[in-house]
């Protein structure tokens, strides 16, 4: 083909819309973040598998980050780093607060239950007056646990140190709070799975009590899934198909445990450097359910802890817009499944 008809042909194909060969558009990269929690099954499994990006072919890829604790990745999606993430509850509510409802939405649930008091066996706490003057360890400073480690001290009489009390709260990552379990510069800690498995199984651990003790019906919400605002406006398809892929995971979970768990076990060993041990995985999945629905109730009860505890200002906040549900109840009547609230 000569020159100019060549440039006449492309001229034409651009007309009409049409890319020529080699020119077709990237796919857009969807920014997910996870922890390398059980918790985060669906993020977790979903990376290991590319059970995402297969969703989302050919129009967009995923490109996953790992957190440890949910204020770090509220930070990271306050920073536009970030389009969606696996997080819990608290760290939800103070990102929506602080940005005044602008910056993200809750759209379905990930997990309820999977989170533990764990205390050391030769610490002396026997009883809830015990923890007077002992320290006791949170994943960071507002994040879920912490949140209802103080919410449950209040509750008891107790009060952490920094408000005239008597009960050291340290927030400490997850991996730090097993090696200061085994050298005995920590008594107890709140942590969600597998950590609080980890500490009783690898620490020297005895479980004071199951988070789920604590909870009407033993369901609270200690993983979502949520997503930047303007993401969900600008690419409401993708997030729907995030969604319906979400959904169908938590399923196959459900239905494939031991396969599950496999999996998981193999991705949390790629992301730590370590994996767990049989008797950990068992246990901590005997304490958690993977579910798309978010548990709302249990998040305003959060909510009004974290209040309390000073973390949300000096007003009770209106949560009334945190969740937009519609695109997973589109998903569940799809597929002849009741409907979330």
């Amino acid at each position: 083909m000569h020159l100019h008809a060549a440039r006449t042909f492309l001229f034409v194909l651009l007309l009409h819309g049409v890319a020529p060969l080699g020119a077709q558009q990237a796919p857009l990269v969807v920014r997910a973040g996870h922890f390398p929690n059980l918790t985060h099954a669906q993020g977790v499994i979903g990376q290991a598998n590319g059970w995402f990006d297969k969703a989302l072919a050919p129009e967009a890829r995923v490109e996953w980050k790992i957190f440890n604790a949910g204020p770090s990745a509220i930070e990271a999606l306050f920073a536009g780093a970030i389009d969606l993430t696996y997080i819990g509850p608290n760290p939800a509510i103070t990102g929506y607060v602080r940005s005044q409802g602008v910056a993200l939405r809750i759209v379905a649930g990930a997990t309820s239950g999977g989170a533990a008091l764990v205390v050391r066996a030769d610490s002396g706490i026997q009883r809830t007056e015990d923890f007077r003057g002992k320290k006791i360890a949170s994943p960071q400073m507002g994040n879920t646990q912490d949140v209802a480690l103080r919410a449950w001290l209040q509750a008891h009489g107790l009060k952490p140190r920094e408000k005239g009390g008597d009960v050291q709260v340290i927030p400490i990552a997850n991996p730090d709070q097993l090696t200061l379990f085994i050298k005995k510069e920590i008594d107890g800690a709140w942590a969600p799975e597998p950590w609080a498995s980890r500490l009783i199984h690898e620490a020297g651990g005895r479980l004071f009590f199951d988070e789920r003790d604590l909870w009407p019906n033993g369901q609270f919400v200690t993983t979502h899934l949520i997503v930047n605002t303007k993401f969900l406006r600008e690419h409401r398809g993708l997030v729907k198909r995030w969604v319906q892929a979400h959904v169908e995971l938590t399923e196959w979970i459900s239905r494939n445990l031991p396969e599950a768990k496999r999996v998981l076990n193999q991705e949390i060993k790629r992301e730590t450097g370590k994996a767990l041990p049989l008797s950990v995985l068992d246990d901590s999945f005997s304490r958690l359910r993977v579910t798309y629905d978010p548990v709302r109730s249990s998040l305003l009860t959060s909510a009004r802890w974290a209040f309390e505890a000073g973390f949300l200002g000096r007003t009770q906040p209106d949560l009334s817009g945190i969740y937009d549900l519609s695109i997973l109840n589109e998903v569940l009547k799809a597929r002849g499944a009741n409907p979330v609230q």
